[in-house]
């Protein structure tokens, strides 16, 4: 009985604290990140909510579910040679008031895209923050810096003043 006590204790515990949870959502992370990494797109849409909406990495970005799949079949198919995180870490965290309140996790990684075409590659800094919902990814914030990319792919930035001289 005393064994029987402890263990369900330990079960109330570990739900009360949200770490079941917590290593659930980033399993669910991890499994999407390595859909991006295997240019999977079947998975990743099976890990979207029918709700979902994602925001960045600009701003005034935003796209839905439909629109987000839409957009990673034209890329895989047209644009990405490769990506791969070369450095990845997650971490989970509820919010428990306000607007964002729920399960959400953060994931830093280094990420090295190998683009088709011979059009170059780039190894960038990106940060993406998930919610999660009943097992699905149901918001992302993605943010990276774009020019940085555009940069290792060889453009050059220039106020338009300067080049209508």
């Amino acid at each position: 009985m005393r064994h029987l006590t402890f263990a369900f204790l330990t079960l109330i515990l570990i739900s009360c604290n949200g770490r079941n949870s917590d290593k659930e959502n980033v399993e669910i992370i991890e499994k999407y990140i390595t859909s991006v990494e295997n240019l999977d797109y079947e998975t990743m849409k099976s890990l979207l909510a029918p709700n979902y909406m994602g925001y960045g990495p600009s701003y005034g970005d935003s796209i839905n579910k439909e629109q987000a799949l839409q957009s990673w079949k034209y890329n895989v198919e047209n644009i990405y040679k490769s990506i791969k995180y070369n450095k990845s870490r997650n971490t989970a965290v509820t919010i428990n008031s306000g607007p964002n309140k729920g399960e959400w996790v953060s994931n830093w990684g280094e990420l090295h895209i190998v683009y088709k075409n011979n059009i170059g590659e780039v190894t960038i800094w990106a940060n993406s923050i998930y919610k999660i919902e009943h097992g699905k990814i149901a918001k992302s914030y993605t943010f990276y810096n774009e020019a940085d990319a555009l940069r290792q792919l060889g453009y050059i930035f220039a106020k338009p003043d300067d080049i209508c001289e």
